[in-house]
């Protein structure tokens, strides 16, 4: 009798599978928890600190893509004719245009590690100083990074100077237009005021549409007499 009470009080260990995590989720979740630690270590550091160390990984993340896009266009640099020497400056320029943007893995690599490097660390000191991340600041950024990027890559020919101020100039104009369509798409609309008003009053019990209440409540606030008559009765 003393032993099967025993075995009744004996804890029974759980038969049910324990439910395990995704290990994509769970890598996400690594990923998420390392990068919150490291904006937080940003945040303490002097601008200069925190200028390299946003540069150094943009410009590794930037390498990473353009290591894989000169991997898949590498088919199309090798097949590019060699250049002679007796090319006018027109087409050489539009033979480094294309041998730059169609370059193997390690030209690319560098290509895209500067554009986002720059890109990265522009846009961080600009935070920095002007203490918010707006229009103005993504501009230069793009700037920055499109006249850097025209300048390693080749593409500007003989007047490379030249070159590369209208390389930043056309990065900073897209760059710009997508800011703003972002921020355009990013905000909710704003209900209009009046619109807000009538629906919750008294024409809502009569079964009048937002619409009409609209035009009614307007219509009360241009006329003075209906109005007058209105602030009377309240």
């Amino acid at each position: 009798m003393g032993r099967t009470e025993e075995n009744q009080g004996t804890a029974v260990p759980s038969l049910m599978p324990q439910q395990q995590q995704n290990p994509l989720e769970q890598l996400q979740s690594k990923f998420k928890e390392v990068e919150n630690g490291f904006r937080a270590w940003l945040a303490k550091q002097s601008l200069p600190v925190e200028a390299a160390a946003v540069t150094t990984t943009g410009a590794a993340q930037g390498a990473a893509i353009g290591a894989l896009m000169g991997t898949l266009t590498n088919d199309v640099s090798s097949s590019l004719p060699t250049p002679q020497a007796s090319m006018n400056p027109q087409a050489m320029a539009s033979f480094k245009q294309a041998q730059a943007l169609s370059g193997g893995p390690l030209v690319q690599a560098r290509n895209f590690a500067v554009m986002t490097g720059v890109n990265a660390g522009i846009s961080c000191v600009m935070k920095r100083l002007r203490g918010k991340e707006d229009v103005q600041s993504s501009m230069a950024a793009a700037f920055g990074s499109g006249a850097m990027f025209s300048l390693v890559s080749g593409m500007g020919g003989p007047n490379q100077a030249a070159n590369a101020v209208t390389s930043g100039l056309f990065f900073a104009l897209v760059q710009g237009g997508l800011f703003q369509l972002g921020q355009k798409f990013s905000q909710p609309p704003v209900e209009d005021v009046n619109y807000s008003r009538t629906k919750s009053i008294a024409l809502r019990d009569v079964k009048i549409p937002p619409g009409p209440r609209l035009l009614i409540l307007d219509r009360i606030q241009r006329d003075p007499t209906l109005r007058e008559k209105q602030g009377r009765r309240g």
